[in-house]
This record gives structure tokens, sequence and C-alpha cells, in this order.
């Protein structure tokens, strides 16, 4: 146990991006997360806008450059495109954090500084991780503010949000249209819907709703993965262990994890708590280029490839993500036929519905002891970058092993649509077919 310093948990990532404005617009549509706080000109900020969005306890921080000639983050985004800049911890004892990590060998972005509100005092200090990506060590002295100092409540609240509350039911025998031939409006002020079909119409004007809106059902952060280009994987699981005394807390080698085509080696680091992990990836020689290859080429070097996001009902969550319009990897149909036979034979009972699983294409892996659900968006931006996972966990601590080749199966269905399922040269590269 280290003597001090503590690493509570994951306070929050963010994301530099073009349109910082825009990029939190599609997390709360597409994702069901909701305006926290914001900090741009209209609050003394002349140089970096942020848009701050929540889901329980994940925050996404959405950040843009505000004048031209932002060298830093306009160099961030040609090279890496929309992506995740900083993945912040919350801590006790941040000096003394910062004093080891500088002692044996960490890059010190910026040390130790004190800001402060009407609500308290925070204390911040930035470290140099894989890549272009840091850690902000976040501590909060008694401040008991909303985000963080220098941040206001948003300053427009999107009226799309409300409406999303509220479903059009359906109701068996009214209509035999779709949803979308009935919705006409939407009145606010009585919570009720008006319809286009004569019918529903002449039975029942107004329709109270009564269903709410269809809610992502997103806990918080399970963990956050990182990709690394070939045999870069090891130095920077050492230098958790190192820097911030993290351990290894699981790994998998290419042995375990492969296809016909490609492979992947990880560790996953923890704090000494292992309220945080941080798996980092690396590609594995073979046949083709293997889908953290490509994202180390789109991203331009190291980097969060996903984000896993645990939630305490996969199946509500996914139905309404779906719903919402978010867009998933599929793994080949072999994978559940395959999951059944090996179910008969497991000591453990997944108590969700199969057949239910099958039609959303969660995933399962499972040990002796439980099971964790899982499933992958496609990625979130134009590049095959950053992506997220939505996980649930039945007694099972694992990262889904047991589906690392369906998932990369699926993942090179896309990759190959993309054109970049390449044959790879003996010296890495690779060519096109």
């Amino acid at each position: 146990m280290p003597e001090r310093g503590q690493f509570l948990h994951f306070h929050s990532l963010t994301f530099w991006v073009g349109n910082a404005k825009q990029a939190a617009s599609f997390y709360c549509n597409k994702m069901g997360f909701e305006e926290l706080a914001y900090r741009g000109l209209e609050t003394g900020s002349r140089e970096v806008v942020s848009h701050v969005i929540k889901q329980d306890k994940i925050i996404f921080v959405l950040s843009s450059a505000l004048n031209p000639g932002n060298q830093e983050m306009g160099e961030h985004l040609v090279k890496h495109g929309d992506g995740v800049k900083d993945v912040a911890f919350e801590v006790e004892d941040c000096d003394f954090i910062v004093q080891k990590a500088k002692e044996r060998g960490a890059l010190i972005v910026k040390e130790p500084w004190v800001e402060e509100d009407k609500h308290g005092k925070v204390k911040f200090a930035v470290v140099q991780t894989y890549g272009d990506t840091t850690h902000t060590l976040i501590e909060k002295m008694d401040y008991k503010g909303f985000f963080l100092p220098g941040f206001e409540k948003p300053l427009f609240k999107d009226p799309l949000l409300k409406k999303l509350k509220c479903l059009v039911p359906k109701e068996p025998g009214l209509c035999e249209f779709g949803r979308e031939d009935l919705l006409l409006f939407w009145d606010t002020q009585s919570c009720h819907h008006q319809y286009k079909h004569e019918l529903l119409l002449e039975k029942k004007p107004q329709l109270p709703l009564l269903f709410p809106r269809p809610s992502a059902k997103l806990n918080f952060i399970d963990h956050v993965v990182g990709n690394q280009p070939d045999q870069e994987m090891v130095p920077v699981a050492e230098w958790y262990q190192k820097n911030l005394l993290f351990h290894r807390f699981w790994s998998v080698d290419d042995k375990q994890v492969h296809t016909e085509f490609s492979a992947l080696r990880s560790i996953v680091v923890a704090n000494y708590e292992e309220s945080i992990k941080m798996p980092i990836n690396e590609p594995a020689l073979g046949k083709k280029k293997s889908q953290i290859q490509e994202y180390v080429e789109y991203y331009g070097g190291a980097g969060v490839q996903h984000i896993a996001l645990n939630t305490t009902d996969i199946i509500a969550s996914v139905t309404n993500l779906k719903e919402r319009g978010m867009e998933f990897m599929v793994v080949p149909p072999a994978y559940f036929q395959q999951l059944r036979q090996k179910l008969k034979s497991a000591k453990i009972k997944v108590k969700e519905n199969l057949d239910k699983l099958e039609e959303l294409k969660i995933m399962v892996d499972f040990d002796e002891k439980g099971y964790l659900l899982q499933i992958f968006t496609k990625p979130l931006q134009d590049r095959p970058t950053v992506f997220l996972e939505v996980i649930q966990r039945h007694n099972h601590q694992g990262f889904g092993a047991g589906n690392f080749q369906s998932l990369f199966e699926a993942i090179e269905m896309d990759q190959n649509a993309r054109g970049n399922l390449t044959v790879l040269t003996p010296n890495g590269g690779s060519n096109f077919m």
C-alpha cells in the first residue's frame, strides 16, 4: 500500500475536438448525457472553450481552441483528430504524488497549483503519460461546487433534450403505422403529443406521454484503454508501476488473443484500491494489419482507444442507445451458437435472456465465478480511432478475453470495408490487396 497519496477514482476525460459545442450535443443526444458546466468567452476564458457533460458519475469535457494560431491544440487536432487529451484522476495528497513521480523520473507537465471560487479550492497537477496524453491529478480541498473553479452553469439548455424525455406510446389497435407517422409536435406546457393519423385524432386527440426518455443507464467509467505502437506496451505499463505505484491487474498475449489475420497483447494496470483500471494494448505481428495498428496509424501514435462505461442493466442500456441512434459493432452470427454450447457446461448461469442478448449482439464472457456482458460502439468520429464500450459485470473482473477473437473479427469486417485490412510486409508495413 502506498505510504501516502491515494488515487480515488476517474474524475473526468477531456477530449480535444474541432467543435466542442457540436461534440457535446452528439453525446447528449445520442448517449443521454446532460449539460453540466461551461467555460468560454462569456466566463472569461479567452483561449479555450469547454462544454462539460455528465451521466451519473461519468464526466466528459469537450474542449476547442477559440482563436487562430493555438499551436498546441491545432497540432493535436491535425495529428490525432478528435480524441482524448487528458484522463483525470481524483486524488488525495496531490503534492506527495507529484513529488514522488518526479523523483522516479515522470515528466511533470504542470506543477501543482490551486484554483478557487466561492465554493472552495481545488489543487491540480498534470503528468505526461503515453503519446500526447496527460493525466490531470485533482485534489478537492473542501470544494463544494458542481464541477470545478472557473466553470459556470451552461448558458444554454438544448430544448430537444427535454423532448427526448418522452417516447410516443405504442397502444395496440390505435394505429398500424410507425412512430414517425404519428408524431406531429410536442406541447411542452401540457406534456402531450398530437398526432397526424385521423383515427387517433378522433379517438384520443391528446394522448398522454406514458414512457420516460430512453435513458442510456450508464453509471461510471469502468476502464480506459490506451493503444501503443508495437513493443511499447511493457514500457508504458512499467511507467504506471514505477511512477504512480499502480500494479499489474490482468494480462493476455497474442497466443491467447488472435484471429486468422491479426493479434494483440494487453496489460491492465490498476491503482492500489483497483478503482482505476488502465488496459495498455499493442499490436502483435499477424498476416494482416490489426485493429490496434490501424488505430495507431490513424491517431498518429499512442492514445486512448476506447472508454468502457459500466451499467447495471445492459439490455435496457443498449436498447435505448440504439433507439437514440448509436451504432454498434456486430459480432459474427456463429458467436451465439458457440456461446450457447459453452454455457451448457459452464458452472455459472447467465441471468439475462440469451435470445435478447443475441438480438442486441451483446457478448458474454465468463469463468467459474461469474460473467460479464459487453458491446462496443463503432468509432465516434470519421477516423477509425476512439470508440466506447458498454459493460455489465456479474462477479467478473476480467476484460472479455474470451470475446476478443469475435470482437476482432467484427472489427476486421469494418476494417475491410474501410480498405484497411491489408497484408503486412516483413518490416511491419502494409500492402493493399
